[in-house]
């Protein structure tokens, strides 16, 4: 296949061009994009490539488990550090530490597979209107009036496309059930490399799962009036998929209480085929005027 890049997707595949430093240790950076906090689905990339290049050819993710525990410096390099804990004769399990300032700010756990024919079995995808009816999410909002529109249609490496209604802007918005089913894909061609389309399905599966415990009280994630961050994020890998090919995201939450919200999310590619469960728990404080 023939690679074609386009300038932020370049961008998205060099932060996962991690550097060398010792035979378990890498380094990685972040983006120069105004953040004010490293975004959680990049440590997450980040470390399980570092976990992966640890691994020996033919064995694929097939599990991740995380924790975030300090918000990460986006004007520093991340050193993650990875612990080889067993090399078996189906699954290798890797321990990652991401560092900065000499502090962890995240860890996470993940295992490695063998190819290993089974019985198959799978719930149906929900059914939805193909991605190529719905609207690209960065061209609608510039054509609405909402006062976020600038920031919200600047260029980034994923096309979005919401099959339910988006929430937008800074101000509340209608509660509704905590559903929300998106199609994205990478916004040009990866390289053909299994690992970097599962680290790049991670770094999605971070954008928009935490805004599902949001709906019912009629929040978005930028509402001035909400503080949202992940705690955890864990990641189940049934099937190898691409990241630039279209792939249903469908999320609900269901619950949240003592400040966390809890979510789910299922990855389909266009045929059916379920590649990804996600589960994550985020901290959830809305501020009273």
């Amino acid at each position: 296949m023939q690679v074609s890049l386009s300038g932020f997707v370049d961008a998205l595949v060099s932060l996962f061009d991690l550097e060398p430093i010792d035979d378990n240790v890498f380094r990685g950076k972040s983006p120069d994009d105004d953040r004010q906090r490293v975004f959680g689905g990049q440590v997450a990339g980040q470390a399980l490539i570092a976990a992966g290049r640890t691994v020996e050819a033919g064995r694929a993710v097939h599990s991740l488990h995380a924790y975030f525990i300090r918000p990460g410096d986006p004007k520093i390099p991340l050193l993650y550090e990875v612990e080889r804990i067993r090399d078996g004769g189906s699954f290798s399990t890797r321990r990652v530490l991401a560092i900065q300032h000499g502090r962890p700010i995240f860890n996470l756990s993940a295992s490695f597979q063998q190819d290993e024919p089974g019985p198959e079995y799978q719930a149906s995808m929900p059914d939805v209107p193909p991605p190529d009816s719905l609207p690209e999410f960065s061209k609608a909002i510039q054509e609405s009036e909402d006062p976020m529109a600038g920031w919200y249609s600047k260029a980034r490496p994923f096309e979005v496309r919401f099959v339910s209604e988006p929430v937008m802007g800074s101000g509340s918005v209608a509660p509704r059930e905590p559903v929300q089913q998106i199609w994205m894909r990478a916004a040009g061609i990866l390289p053909d490399d299994p690992l970097l389309h599962a680290c790049v399905l991670a770094y999605a599966s971070d954008m928009t799962l935490i805004d599902a415990v949001l709906l019912p009280f009629g929040k978005s994630v930028i509402d001035t009036s909400v503080f949202a961050a992940s705690l955890d994020h864990a990641m189940w890998f049934h099937r190898q998929g691409r990241a630039d090919e279209w792939f249903l995201y469908d999320m609900a939450s269901p619950t949240s209480q003592q400040s966390r919200g809890l979510a789910s999310g299922a990855m389909y590619d266009r045929s059916g085929r379920r590649l990804i469960t996600v589960m994550q728990e985020g901290l959830i404080r809305i501020r009273r005027p």
